[in-house]
């Protein structure tokens, strides 16, 4: 819509209330409100006023006054407000400079976007993630300087068999949710309202399904859409499953490893470069794709350890980074085989259909940054040329040992990929898309408030190893 649009749209709708929805640094929703009378078409070139010195990351208290401007494309009614509530994402603006303001996660992926425009090599970067989370009855968790514990509600959970209880049976075991029909299935009806919701706020739904975990892992796979489009519609995606499991009285959480000794959630994200309309990952080359294809594949696999920074940005993404559970952790490219970090699906012949699926990334990253980040590294490949490699057809769980000691692997640690970022990210600073200070606020914030908020309290499972030592 335009902003004109938007005005008559809210009209049809009796809107009395505007919220205006923007990403934090992180990577999640912050928002504010104000009443219809407050809002204007004037307001989508020239803002909203807030105090951006309480976001995460963001400005000091002494520079702190920030517009957020918002996109009358992404305006909807929010589904789940009392009073009819116009939804609107809004980048954000410096008003002293009158420009984008450079930690605005929003408005990097718009420059990621425009990078791509202007170094000639296609004009659109269709993105399409697969983000996989978990949908409990409950959880319970906290941490004091005399404990520390979490507790996972889950009437599907397998380790509830034989518990007190209603207790019926019909469990996913462990690594086997992939996917059973109802009654193990218990969820079904409430991811059916998820994607009926999705649909209604304007994103287009291919499939949903339990994923192969027990206590209610769930995917609700979206159309591939252009980079900033498929952010704005990541973010509203979380917003949505959230809320629809709250009007059932569960709780969804994105975390990559909530639960030990099962598969963890992650988020293949299928990237593909198009050009006036025609795609150009499709070839003559390995699995039917094309040079350039090859070359961005390139990009990502150089880059990837320090991208892990930025598309597994938390502690707990490196639990579900590990061997065993179906997680990528090999650096390696394959056509069909899903061990490998970067897998070509093999779905469709159509030149259309061919892409990539980059395997590494979790559903705690900020969308707009690692979307953005993985382009700029595939980018790099298609201009630097670099050559991939031969493609490992074989299943990288089951290498011997001295193939396995030949591939590179993902860090380990958020720690590892901080590192890496630190040391690899020239590549992102191209056409201004990140910028220095971005790249040291990131590490520095994930450095200070995640890493050594870690590293700094005792584990649970210390006192098992270690207590009568």
């Amino acid at each position: 819509m335009t902003p004109k649009e938007v005005m008559e749209f809210a009209r049809k709708n009796k809107v009395k209330l505007v919220d205006f929805k923007f990403v934090d640094f992180p990577g999640s929703w912050q928002h504010f409100v104000t009443p219809i009378s407050e809002f204007s078409e004037e307001i989508f070139e020239e803002g909203s006023g807030f105090d951006g010195s309480s976001i995460r990351g963001w400005a000091a208290i002494n520079n702190s006054d920030m517009l957020a401007v918002p996109d009358p494309t992404t305006a909807i009614m929010d589904p789940f407000a009392k009073i009819p509530t116009l939804s609107v994402v809004c980048s954000i603006k410096d008003p002293i400079l009158n420009a984008p303001y450079e930690k605005d996660p929003r408005s990097v992926a718009k420059k990621a976007e425009a990078y791509l425009k202007s170094t000639g090599i296609g004009d659109t970067s269709y993105i399409g993630p697969e983000a996989e989370f978990f949908i409990f009855d409950g959880v319970r968790f906290d941490q004091g300087p005399e404990s520390g514990y979490y507790f996972i509600e889950s009437e599907e959970g397998a380790w509830n068999s034989g518990k007190e209880g209603v207790n019926l049976g019909h469990k996913p075991r462990h690594k086997q949710g992939y996917f059973p029909v109802p009654p193990v299935d218990s969820q079904e009806d409430i991811r059916g309202e998820m994607v009926l919701e999705m649909e209604k706020a304007g994103i287009r739904i291919e499939k949903e399904h339990h994923e192969v975990a027990t206590a209610g892992q769930a995917e609700i796979d979206m159309r591939f859409d252009s980079l900033v489009k498929m952010a704005d519609k990541l973010m509203l995606y979380k917003y949505i499953a959230k809320n629809v499991a709250k009007r059932h009285n569960k709780t969804v959480t994105f975390m990559p490893k909530p639960i030990f000794g099962d598969n963890g959630s992650g988020m293949h994200t299928h990237q593909s470069i198009w050009k006036k309309g025609e795609p150009l990952f499709a070839g003559d080359e390995y699995a039917g794709v094309s040079k350039m294809c090859l070359y961005y594949i390139g990009g990502i696999l150089k880059h990837a350890t320090a991208l892990a920074a930025l598309t597994n940005p938390t502690t707990n993404s490196y639990k579900r980074l590990t061997p065993g559970f179906e997680a990528p952790v090999n650096l390696a490219y394959s056509s069909r085989n899903r061990s490998a970090s970067i897998r070509i699906p093999m779905y469709s012949n159509n030149p259309k259909a061919k892409r990539i699926e980059v395997r590494f990334p979790d559903p705690t990253c900020n969308p707009y940054l690692a979307f953005s980040a993985m382009l700029m590294a595939g980018l790099d490949g298609i201009e630097n040329k670099i050559d991939p490699g031969e493609a490992v057809d074989k299943n990288l769980y089951e290498l011997g040992a001295t193939e396995a000691a030949a591939l590179k692997t993902m860090p380990s640690s958020l720690e590892e990929a901080l590192d890496a970022l630190e040391a690899d990210h020239a590549f992102l600073l191209k056409g201004d898309v990140f910028t220095e200070d971005i790249i040291q606020t990131w590490i520095g914030y994930k450095r200070e408030n995640e890493v050594d908020a870690i590293r700094v309290r005792p584990h649970p499972y210390e006192f098992s190893l270690y207590y009568d030592i």
